[in-house]
């Protein structure tokens, strides 16, 4: 007899996610449905705006990926008029995108997603001298005597005697599935709670460029901050104006040298502390390697431009699309093609003027709410009919997955050298089959490569932005057409990137100056989005099918595959309150 588990709301992750599981007999997953329980209203508010401000609305999609929303906004305005950057720009762009990757990625891992495989209690039964050994023969990472994890541990005795564990409450401690010893469990801890320190030092990169984190300062035709070379101002800001900016926005070599610093504390944590942990977590849970793969189609926008967004062979990360595990077959992907990328709404919460059958591509898209499930509270969805604020798109038709294990992957694929040999010095030290890339493990394991490539290239941007401004290059801004007398009648772009949870896509169609239509597709729709109207699963309902859940009230199991995407359901959804009541009007002017 058929069971329906319900897990909502999805913690330790971004926004409201319901998950619905139907179970067999045996507790194993027979079907799966993906609920967003807010909805989006970005694309509305934007209509009639200038262009050139869409970012700081856009960005507010999100309170986490506020900089890779600003960053596709200002793209897509850059490509439906044509608008040219210069190179220094697109390096402190490519910096600014890599440092929001490794910055996200860590405190995924160690905040979010860490606690599914760490047993915070059982960190209690660890010998300290133990932990140092464990820890000082997988890393040089200084930060290892057992002094240091006694002083962890007696922190972690803190928690559980004043019968408030505070930021690790709520989980299922002494679950069987948890299968770490002691001294890696506190091992784990100590590291998540250096990942806390650590990211504040991390951000600094984003506020020296952008002027501020979260939410930093955007400017189409280049970057808000201009680079100060005069050697007689020392302090953060100073120095001559330049075009596009004045001294308080301003870079000079101090800020730069921090830029260097932060750069080096990414790799340091990284290639000491992130690797070792991942490696170490993932040798007790091999059987992982099997489970949580679901679609096998994978797909990629492709970015970090070494040119300019209309040269996509120059992107670090390649564009396309690979089907059911293929990996000798890269499908070009067009994102202006009318018949490739489209969403559907046959199960979502939305209507289109044309009929629900359709998909449209988001050039054409429609954001019409038609709310038809039922009020809370309520104990399951209809999820036969419409079930979620998110829609469905789809590639060609097919549903696919994007993130960190698309990217690896497709560099895997083109045959980028790094990424070939961390997959298999990864495979090799797990001992695990190819075939454990496609799964809840793999696509954790990817997200930790993709943080070693990156913090290295990051490097390589930074040397190249020094040695262009030692050169007497100091451009970030092109204003070339910046009076909309200038553009043409009607134009329309794509604003692609590579967001650190997958391809993000804002499209907007400008006319007569004024946003005409806009649409944003983002990670968390691609894999979160419910079925189509031809029954296919979206990708975290694809990826849930077939786990056993040992204990439906503890199903440690699902938030396990879940997590391994990191949901950023904010991104995909927005704004309205339990009863479905307008929360906010806001005018056009």
């Amino acid at each position: 007899m058929s069971k329906r588990v319900v897990v909502d709301p999805i913690t330790r992750i971004e926004g409201h996610l319901r998950i619905e599981a139907e179970t067999d007999e045996s507790g194993r997953i027979t079907r799966a449905s993906s609920a967003g329980t807010m909805v989006r209203g970005i694309e509305i508010i934007l209509k009639g705006r200038d262009p050139r401000d869409a970012w700081a609305f856009a960005q507010r999609i999100c309170g986490v990926c506020t900089l890779v929303h600003g960053m596709a906004s200002i793209r897509s305005v850059e490509d439906a008029l044509r608008y040219e950057i210069p190179p220094n720009a697109e390096l402190i762009r490519n910096l600014m995108i890599g440092a929001q990757y490794i910055h996200d990625h860590v405190m995924h891992f160690y905040h979010l997603h860490a606690l599914d495989w760490v047993d915070v209690v059982s960190a209690l039964k660890a010998d300290p001298k133990a932990t140092s050994q464990l820890a000082q023969s997988i890393s040089r990472w200084p930060k290892s005597s057992p002094g240091y994890f006694e002083d962890v541990k007696k922190r972690i005795q803190t928690f559980v005697e004043s019968g408030q564990l505070g930021i690790f409450s709520g989980g299922y401690w002494g679950h069987p599935a948890y299968k770490l010893p002691p001294e890696v469990n506190l091992m784990a801890v100590a590291h998540y709670l250096e990942a806390l320190a650590w990211q504040r030092e991390v951000v600094k990169l984003h506020a020296i460029f952008g002027g501020k984190n979260p939410h930093p300062m955007f400017v189409v035709g280049g970057v808000p901050c201009a680079i100060s070379v005069d050697p007689g101002h020392t302090g953060q800001g100073a120095g001559p104006r330049f075009r596009g900016g004045q001294d308080a926005t301003s870079v000079n070599m101090v800020g730069l040298q921090k830029v260097q610093n932060v750069i080096q504390q990414m790799r340091e944590f990284v290639d000491q502390v992130y690797v070792p942990d991942t490696l170490a977590i993932a040798s007790f849970y091999k059987d992982w390697g099997a489970q949580g793969e679901g679609l096998g189609n994978f797909l990629c926008y492709g970015d970090f431009p070494a040119q300019n967004i209309w040269e996509p062979d120059s992107f670090m990360f390649p564009r396309g699309a690979i089907l059911n595990r293929d990996l000798s077959t890269i499908h070009p992907v067009d994102l202006h093609a009318d018949t490739e990328i489209q969403e559907f709404v046959s199960h979502a919460w939305y209507k289109y003027s044309g009929g629900d059958g359709q998909g449209l591509h988001p050039y054409k898209g429609e954001t019409e709410f038609d709310y038809t499930g039922p009020k809370p509270p309520y104990d399951y969805l209809d999820v036969d009919a419409k079930y979620s604020w998110l829609k469905s798109p789809r590639w060609k038709g097919h549903a696919m997955e994007v993130g960190p294990l698309a990217r690896v992957l497709m560099l895997y694929a083109k045959g980028h050298e790094q990424t070939k040999d961390l997959v298999h010095m990864t495979l090799k030290h797990l001992d695990v089959p190819v075939d454990a890339l496609y799964s809840t493990l793999g696509r954790t394991a990817a997200r930790t490569l993709e943080s070693k490539i990156l913090a290295d290239a990051m490097q390589g941007w930074y040397d190249q932005l020094i040695a262009n401004i030692k050169a007497g290059d100091v451009r970030t801004f092109n204003d070339r057409l910046w009076e909309p007398s200038t553009w043409p009648k009607r134009a329309q772009g794509a604003g692609f990137m590579e967001a650190p949870r997958g391809g993000l896509g804002h499209w907007i169609v400008i006319e007569e100056g004024r946003i005409a239509n806009y649409q944003a597709v983002v990670p968390s729709t691609w894999n979160a989005g419910p079925r189509d109207d031809k029954g296919q699963d979206g990708a975290y309902e694809a990826a849930l099918k077939d786990h056993v859940l040992h204990d439906p009230k503890q199903p440690i199991e699902i938030l396990r595959t879940i997590h391994s995407f990191d949901p950023c359901i904010a991104c995909a959804v927005h704004v309205t309150d339990p009863d479905g009541e307008e929360l906010v009007q806001v005018k056009v002017r």
